[in-house]
This record gives C-alpha cells, sequence and structure tokens, in this order.
C-alpha cells in the first residue's frame, strides 16, 4: 500500500472516530436543543443565544494558538521519535490555557452589565446575570481546548470522541431539567456552563492519567515552560488572529442583528428576542454539518503536519486534491440536504401546538416561522468546500504557514467589520414600518454579510496555496459532485412540493429520496468510479459494523460506475 493511501487510511479512522463523536455529542446536544426549544418560548430561545455572545467572543481571545500548537508539535516529535520532549509541551501548554482562561474568565465577569447594556438594553439586568455565569465557561473551555490538542497530537480520537459525548451528555440531561424545575433562561444557561466545566475537568483528568503521567514517570519532571511556549507562541500566534476573526466575526454580526431585530420585535410588539430566537434555531440546525467538516479537517490536520512540501510536492498535492474531493463528497451533499429540508425539518420538531399535537396535522402552525430562511442562509456557505476552503485552513497550518492564514482572516475582518452594521442596518431599513419584516431583513442581512465577508480571504488563500505549492481542488470533480447534489435536492423538493402530509413524513420521505438519488447521481456523473470506491473501502476498513454498512453504498455505487473507468486520477495519485 503506498504512503498516500496508508496516510488516507490513518486519517480515515482518525476521521471516524472523531466523527463518531462529533455525531453521538451533536446528536445528543441536539436533542437538548429540541427540548430546549419546546420548553422556552420564542423569545427565551433568543436570549439564550444573545447570553452566549459575550463569553464566546472573549473566549477566541484566550488560545493564542497554543491548542493547535500543541497538535502540531506532539505530532511532530512523535514522528521524530522524540517521545521525551512531549512532557514539556504538555505541561507549558495546559498552563498557558489555564492561566489564560482564568484571567479572561474574570474579565467577562467584571464587565458583564456593560456587555448586556451592548446587547439588550431593555433587559440588560437580566441578560447580565446569565452574562456573568457562562463568564466561568471562559476557563472551562480553556480546559476542554488544551485536552483536545494533547488528543489529536497523539491522534487518540477516541478520547476526544468520549469527552465531547460527556460534555453533550450532561447539558442535555441537565438543561431541560433545570428548564422543568422553573429556573426557564437561567436553567439552560446553568446547564451550558455546567457542561462545559464538567467536560474540561474529565479531559484534563485523562490527560494526566492516561497520557502524561506515563511520560512523568519515564522522563522526571523537569520543565523550561518559557523555552517551550516560544516555539508554540511563534506558531500559534498568528494563527490566533485567523482564529479570532472566524470565530468573532459571525458574533459580531450576531450582535448587530440582536440590536436592529430586537426594535424590530419592539416595534411588531413581540418581546425583545422573538426574531433572534428564530435565528439561533437555525443556526442550532447548522450546526449539524460540523458532522463531516469538523472531524475530516481536524483528522487531517497531523497528516498535513507530517508532510514536507519541498521534499514531497507531490504528494501534497495528493493528499489536498483528495481531501477537498473527500471532503465535498460528503459535506456538499449534506448542506443542499439540510437547505432542501429545511422548512419541514424545522416544523416537525417545533410546531406551535406541540409534536405530539401535530402528528396528524397538514402545514401545521410553525413556532419559529422565519428560522428555515435562515436555515437556508447559515448553512449555504459550506458549499465552499467545493473550491477547498476546509482543507485550506488545515493545510497551512499544517504545513506552518500561520501568517498567512492571519493576513487572510485581516482580509476577512477588514471586510465583515462595517457590512455587520452598514448592511445589517440597511436591510433592517428596507422593512419600512413593519417591524416584523424589518427584523428579519435584518437578520438576512448579517447572514448574507458574513458569506460575502469570507470570500475575500477565501480566494485570497486558495490563489497563495496554488502560486507556491501549486495545489488545488479538482474542480472538475467538484462539478460533478455539485451537480449529482442539486439533481438530488432538486428531485426532493419536488416529490416534497406535490406530498399533502405532515411535515414529519415529508421530512422521512425527502431524506430517503435525496440519499438514494445522490448515492445513484455521483457514479453515474464520474464523481466517483470503482477505483476511488476501492480506495474508500480500504481507508474505512477495520472499522467493524460501519464498515459492513458502508460496504452496502459501495456495492450500490460500484455497480452504477462506468466500467473499465479510463481516467482514474486518484488512483495515480495513491500510488505515487
Amino acid at each position: 500500500m503506498s504512503k498516500a493511501l496508508e496516510m488516507g487510511k490513518s486519517s480515515a479512522t482518525g476521521s471516524f472516530h472523531l466523527l463518531l463523536g462529533v455525531v453521538c455529542s451533536t446528536v445528543i446536544m441536539a436533542i437538548g436543543t429540541i427540548l430546549l426549544g419546546m420548553l422556552l418560548p420564542a423569545e427565551g430561545v433568543g436570549l439564550y443565544g444573545m447570553a452566549m455572545i459575550p463569553a464566546s467572543i472573549i473566549n477566541f481571545f484566550r488560545d493564542w494558538g497554543i491548542n493547535s500548537a500543541l497538535t502540531k508539535e506532539i505530532a511532530n516529535l512523535r514522528a521524530a521519535g522524540k517521545d521525551s520532549k512531549i512532557q514539556d509541551v504538555i505541561v507549558s501548554g495546559v498552563i498557558f490555557e489555564v492561566i489564560s482562561g482564568a484571567v479572561l474568565s474574570l474579565v467577562c465577569f467584571i464587565i458583564a452589565q456593560p456587555l448586556a447594556l451592548l446587547i439588550n438594553p431593555l433587559g440588560a439586568s437580566e441578560l447580565s446575570q446569565y452574562i456573568s455565569i457562562m463568564s466561568l465557561s471562559i476557563f472551562a473551555g480553556a480546559l476542554v481546548a488544551a485536552a483536545q490538542g494533547i488528543f489529536v497530537g497523539y491522534e487518540r480520537m477516541k478520547l476526544n470522541s468520549f469527552t465531547q459525548v460527556f460534555q453533550a451528555t450532561v447539558k442535555t440531561a441537565l438543561g431541560p431539567l433545570l428548564i422543568v424545575l422553573g429556573f426557564g433562561v437561567l436553567g439552560a444557561v446553568t446547564a451550558a456552563m455546567v457542561s462545559i466545566l464538567a467536560g474540561g475537568i474529565i479531559s484534563i483528568l485523562i490527560v494526566y492519567y492516561v497520557l502524561f503521567r506515563p511520560l512523568r514517570k519515564s522522563n522526571g519532571c523537569k520543565c523550561d515552560i518559557k523555552k517551550t511556549l516560544k516555539p508554540m507562541l511563534k506558531f500559534g500566534i498568528p494563527l490566533t488572529v485567523s482564529t479570532i476573526v472566524i470565530g468573532v466575526l459571525p458574533q459580531v454580526f450576531a450582535l448587530s442583528m440582536s440590536f436592529y431585530a430586537g426594535l424590530g420585535d419592539v416595534a411588531a410588539g413581540n418581546n425583545f428576542g422573538w426574531m433572534m430566537g428564530n435565528y439561533f434555531t437555525a443556526v442550532n440546525f447548522s450546526v449539524l454539518l460540523t458532522f463531516v467538516s469538523f472531524p475530516v479537517a481536524t483528522a487531517l490536520f497531523p497528516v498535513f503536519s507530517k508532510l514536507n512540501p519541498e521534499k514531497e510536492p507531490e504528494l501534497v498535492k495528493t493528499v489536498f486534491a483528495s481531501s477537498v474531493k473527500y471532503t465535498s463528497l460528503l459535506l456538499v451533499p449534506a448542506t443542499l440536504m439540510l437547505i432542501t429540508l429545511a422548512a419541514p425539518l424545522v416544523n416537525t420538531l417545533f410546531p406551535k401546538e406541540g409534536i405530539i399535537a401535530s402528528l396528524f396535522l397538514v402545514n401545521a402552525e410553525p413556532k419559529f416561522p422565519f428560522a428555515p430562511t435562515f436555515l437556508v442562509l447559515s448553512a449555504a456557505i459550506n458549499l465552499f468546500a467545493l473550491v477547498g476552503n476546509i482543507s485550506l485552513g488545515t493545510f497551512q497550518s499544517g504545513i506552518g504557514k500561520t501568517a498567512q492564514i492571519m493576513k487572510q482572516s485581516l482580509l476577512s475582518l477588514a471586510v465583515g467589520l462595517p457590512l455587520a452594521y452598514l448592511l445589517v442596518g440597511f436591510s433592517y431599513s428596507l422593512g419600512g414600518s413593519d417591524g416584523l419584516i424589518s427584523a428579519s431583513y435584518a437578520v438576512i442581512g448579517g447572514l448574507i454579510g458574513y458569506i460575502l465577508s469570507s470570500m475575500p480571504g477565501m480566494v485570497w488563500g486558495l490563489i497563495w496555496s496554488w502560486k507556491n505549492y501549486r495545489v488545488k481542488a479538482d474542480f472538475k470533480i467538484s462539478v460533478k459532485i455539485f451537480t449529482a447534489s442539486f439533481i438530488a435536492s432538486l428531485t426532493t423538493y419536488l416529490l416534497i412540493s406535490l406530498l399533502i402530509v405532515p411535515y414529519w413524513a415529508m421530512l422521512l420521505a425527502g431524506f430517503a429520496v435525496f440519499v438514494i438519488v445522490y448515492l445513484a447521481m455521483i457514479p453515474i456523473l464520474g464523481a466517483v468510479n470503482r477505483t476511488d470506491i476501492d480506495n474508500f473501502k480500504a481507508m474505512f476498513s477495520g472499522l467493524g459494523l460501519v464498515s459492513k454498512i458502508l460496504n452496502l453504498a459501495f456495492i450500490f455505487m460500484s455497480k452504477l460506475c462506468r466500467s473499465n473507468p479510463k481516467n482514474e486520477d486518484l488512483k495515480n495519485h495513491f500510488s505515487q
């Protein structure tokens, strides 16, 4: 087996374990989110989402790239057989994360009242209480981030998955319980904070007992923190700028949307936070797409870290092109499926009269009527996977070009900041005197603005990567993947538009049709061939029951593949 295929198999296995963790944790958290949406009024969902914003923003200023540096340094040291130096890396990274997390938690707690006034002047007293509680999540998040960086560096994806599932379980169990007990939004916020803290504590304990203690026994306890942190910060600080921009920019848009949508709520006679409740409901559903994007990108990081672009340029091209292709094969159809089924999905889970009462109703009145539209826009950005945006950041980080990532992110920031206020405000004004329409336009403007702001940095990064390393997506394959996904989406849309059934039946029928049509179209259009399928089988072998389930899809696609394909580019790539 070639080096590329071996790396692909390792990455796929790691990606699977990450995917399993993400799927399980996201499904568990989705259950909690659904229950939260059922138990809280729309404005309560909006307040809960707004309470998360300040801590989320401040949290991005905590890491300074140490999380990624931990992964890279540990992966490099393991590859070089220098396990004795890993102890210093772990100690230094954890200490840095703990101190920065504690300091910023305190800062967030102190300025909770001014932050609440910025978001919601009409209800600042209540909101500041929620922000104060969430301030502790910054410290807790530092523990989680440090542990995850270590787990991925060791390629111990199962440990990463376990901590994710544990954290999700705590949040999902505690949140609805506290709401039912009468604590309302306060209970939901408290549950969110406690879950992160519990996840952080259990993660650090696992790091110590499973990974660190064996090193300590064999290497003693000497550690030069300052010396160890210096190269880690040199790598991580430029990356931090990117992380801040990527993480903070959507929150800045959310702040702007909260202000203008709140004005519209008041003008329309709704409680403050009603329209943002629709927005946060949509965003929670778009998080489902992390099933694909996060595991693949995270698992590929150690792979790119092991590559030398100067010594292995062809292998670098292969891994990059393959990562774009395989990410797109999963993420693009998932995105278009979510877009196509947005209305039946949201309306099935959140009917105004409750799920039980709506089981046999056609066109049941929705609790969040604007959420499907917001979901379509919030999910659309994932289609950029076709040109390689997900693989791009992982590739650049893996080869150590964090300064370039910083420059790309600053460009997006320069475009995004004015859009966050000008476009949202302008969109709000288009609604005129109709408060409901104005509030919805403000959110739509924010979502469009965020998509637009991400494009300049992405385009620059793709051009830079091609110019310096000749890496790019196979755009012919990307077009075929999109075409197959679009055909599945159009077929599904036509079907559900003809059905006169409850939303849940429409959702199930749409899901089944989309999957079948997509699996049929990708081999028919030549997006995959038998060589690809053989590679998939090799990469996903050894996964037990999952392999057997996937094999059913592989057999189905193989029967529809073009016979004796002449173009076996991927096979040639893997053989290099």
